[in-house]
């Protein structure tokens, strides 16, 4: 009824322009030229198929997309409060802005916090507090088997590689940096001639693709990695296992962002997606990976050597662990990023609920290195939405020592949120290799600013170490940050989370830390117990279901079926086990040997699960699968290219 509404509507008032520019002065040519416009585009509408929309209401329909396309200016600008926007809210966004234009960014009138809300944390000041330090912080990476120690900042650039970002962003992050005197991390689209153009210092950071350091069939070249990392301005190597972004994805840059420039830079197709798979193909356990840090330490004569991962196992980061002990090998330092982590553009499902956020992947990584014994020789940095000295020292009290910045550093240089990072129309040329966009970004100018944003913001993290009475950040406790659990009650970090003990691991540990410890193996890789697949309850295992192979065999031996009086036996026996005290874990025989006594007991190491290369032969513990859309799955007629196509 509508559509014939607009219709006939739009056909009448055509006929009458048209009628009375016939008849009459030349003027009413004008609507006329207009209503006929808009009838034809009526028409379009209500005879397409593609958008219901505009088929019931053609021409108003279109009110609706016009209006979809703006939401995200209207929300930003219009709607949110000063505190809880997101992904950063406009007290964040303003705080970053300020500084970068060299104001500390100081706000009248108290705080527009709630105060007494659950989850709200401030920090214990006192009564004597310090005077503010002269000198900057500084946190020494480099561990016992380092010959070359970096002195790095309480804050950095975070990885960003030059593809994802303008060279023009690139080159006025490094000069920021040269001239405030912290790092600058590559990101994984290798060590380019913009990240070495003003000077700065460099952690030059690879993943999976191993790009600026592949050989032709895109596997690590040792000696490509000898030469770029003997660079002067190479300050540290960080190899990046996942992202918080996307961990477990990879890496993905768009075909239309692969410039001849960035495929040089690279080693692959100009103009084609370029994917680092999920996994590395230098190391398949976490021993291989251990002896992987040893090696790149000797290729670049002792400099520092560490890696990034957004926390998910805690298995297998236990295993990392037991790997570090046994090789007597560990890295410089560790980057633990958030599942917070917004760089990289990724599918939904990704961004909201895959990955450890910052505060507990901080805090389990910091836990487990303490209790097993290995925190002293290694330095903890920490990614994910670290914008102000706030969120610097509230860290660091959480187990890091020092930040790094990814998001603030581009609002540095002009980001304005508008979250068109994948579409290759950044619309202030931060994160686009269009020239039409990117020339905008002034390099000598947003280099200052990143400079003066740095500065103020750590200052102020010195500011606040000095006012709870400290004079280094080694003097935090985690008394000194509490947290509201309700209104009415607070509790303090120390209580709120379970710390362990310096080598408290091999004395064991009640509850899941001692089970965990226990099952992770240094010699692969696996997220969890065999004896926890969520199908050991739901019925008979098929082969080549979701167990792999080498652990199916104790599944069916080990898991009695669903519903039957064995199994009811079993768990009222492991309830009953639960409540028990754990004991010291001692050495005990062999896995082989607990194997074959009792086959269906999980033993650390006792899995014949094949490693293989990841994701090229069967039973390896990763998939590596193009991310890229298959060309089946995506209507030809959308414009991907568009900031939001989930359009209907």
């Amino acid at each position: 009824m509508v559509r014939l509404l607009i219709l006939s509507g739009l056909t009448v008032a055509t006929i009458a322009t048209l009628l009375a520019a016939v008849l009459g002065p030349w003027g009413w040519w004008i609507p006329a030229v207009g209503f006929l416009l808009l009838l034809l585009v009526a028409v379009r509408d209500a005879t397409q198929r593609r958008h219901s929309v505009l088929r019931n209401f053609p021409l108003l329909g279109h009110m609706r997309f016009f209006l979809e396309k703006i939401r995200p200016e209207i929300q930003q600008y219009f709607i949110e409060r000063n505190y809880d926007g997101k992904p950063f809210d406009r007290d964040q966004r303003s705080l970053v802005y300020s500084r970068a234009k060299g104001f500390k960014g100081d706000k009248a009138f108290g705080t527009e916090l709630d105060v007494n809300e659950p989850g709200y944390e401030y920090f214990v000041q006192s009564v004597a507090p310090k005077s503010a330090p002269q000198d900057e912080h500084r946190v020494r990476l480099g561990g016992p088997d380092c010959r070359q120690p970096y002195d790095a900042s309480l804050l950095n650039i975070s990885a960003m590689s030059f593809g994802s970002l303008s060279k023009n962003a690139v080159l006025a992050m490094n000069k920021g940096a040269a001239m405030g005197g912290f790092a600058q991390e590559t990101g994984e689209g290798g060590l380019t001639e913009y990240h070495l153009a003003h000077g700065a210092d460099i952690f030059w950071e690879f993943g999976s693709g191993y790009f600026g350091t592949r050989d032709e069939n895109g596997h690590f070249d040792p000696e490509t990695f000898r030469e770029k990392s003997n660079l002067p301005q190479v300050k540290a190597v960080n190899i990046k296992l996942s992202q918080g972004a996307k961990p477990g994805l990879g890496g993905v840059l768009p075909g239309s962002k692969v410039t001849a420039e960035i495929a040089a830079a690279r080693g692959v197709p100009e103009g084609q997606t370029c994917i680092s798979p999920a996994s590395h193909s230098a190391f398949t356990t976490p021993r291989e990976l251990i002896r992987f840090v040893a090696q790149l330490r000797e290729l670049s004569n002792g400099k520092p050597i560490g890696f990034k991962l957004c926390v998910g196992s805690r298995v297998e980061f236990l295993a990392i662990c037991k790997a570090m002990i046994e090789e007597d090998v560990t890295p410089d330092f560790i980057i633990v990023d958030g599942a917070e982590g917004g760089t990289g553009a990724a599918p939904l499902e990704y961004q909201d609920h895959v990955g450890t956020p910052l505060v507990e992947g901080l805090i389990l990584v910091h836990n487990a290195l303490v209790g097993a014994g290995l925190r002293e020789r290694i330095k903890l940095g920490c990614a994910g939405k670290i914008t102000s000295g706030h969120d610097i020292v509230r860290h660091i009290i959480q187990g890091a020592d020092f930040c790094m910045s990814a998001r603030a550093m581009m609002m540095a240089v002009g980001c304005i949120q508008a979250q068109a990072c994948h579409t290759n129309k950044c619309p202030v040329g931060v994160t686009t290799q269009d020239p039409k966009l990117y020339r905008a970004l002034d390099v000598a100018d947003k280099g200052e600013r990143v400079e003066r944003y740095h500065r103020l913001t750590v200052e102020e993290a010195g500011q606040i170490i000095s006012t709870m009475g400290c004079e280094h950040p080694e003097e935090l406790t985690r008394e000194m940050l509490r947290r509201k659990v309700t209104a009415t009650q607070s509790i303090s970090y120390e209580s709120l989370y379970q710390w362990l003990r310096p080598g408290e691991l091999f004395e064991g540990v009640e509850g899941g830390w001692g089970e965990d410890w226990d099952y992770a193996d240094p010699d692969r890789f696996t997220a969890g117990h065999p004896g926890k697949y969520v199908f050991n309850d739901r019925g008979p295992l098929t082969p080549g279901g979701v167990i792999p192979a080498a652990d199916r065999e104790f599944a069916l031996a080990g898991a009695p079926s669903a519903g039957s009086t064995a199994g009811a036996g079993a768990a009222e026996g492991a309830r009953a086990t639960s409540n028990a005290p754990a004991a010291p874990r001692a050495a005990g025989p062999a896995p082989e040997q607990v194997s074959a006594e009792h086959p269906g007991e999980s033993t650390p190491g006792a899995s014949r699960r094949p490693e293989g290369e990841p994701g090229t032969t069967p039973g390896a513990q990763h998939t590596v699968r193009d991310p890229a859309p298959e060309p089946g799955n995506v209507d030809p007629a959308d414009d991907s290219r568009t900031r939001n196509p989930g359009l209907a």
